[in-house]
């Protein structure tokens, strides 16, 4: 049972990081586009992994709803990370590096603890 629980929330977390890293991929990769200030500035909170109040508005008013349940889970999950890039220079390393250390966490560890959990 606990297995089970754990390696689904392992599995879930991934994906939700790896979503939403890809999401921010595409908006760099689209950056080149007609720009409108909300775009703009939606694209400033999407390159944040725990962006500010203003930032999460704008992001608010440039994504789907859809969209938006997936930023926010993603922000939740990598908050712990954020700091430790916060400063980096590359708007790719700022969202890669907690993308990549939530990844060993949530991937790795929790699958580990899922395997641990069931005894072996």
């Amino acid at each position: 049972m606990l297995e089970s629980l754990l390696r689904g929330f392992a599995v879930l977390a991934s994906l939700v990081v790896v979503a939403g890293w890809a999401l921010f991929a595409i908006d760099e990769a689209r950056s080149a586009s007609d720009r409108t200030t909300t775009e703009i500035e939606g694209r400033r909170a999407s390159r944040s992994p725990d962006p500010s109040t203003e930032q999460e508005r704008a992001r608010e008013r440039a994504h789907s709803g859809a969209r938006e349940v997936v930023d926010d889970a993603n922000d939740a999950l990598l908050s712990p990370f954020a700091p430790v890039f916060e400063d980096a220079s590359s708007r790719w390393l700022r969202r890669t590096g907690p993308a990549a250390l939530a990844l060993l966490l949530y991937g790795l560890g929790g699958g580990f603890l899922a395997r641990f959990a069931a005894g072996r």
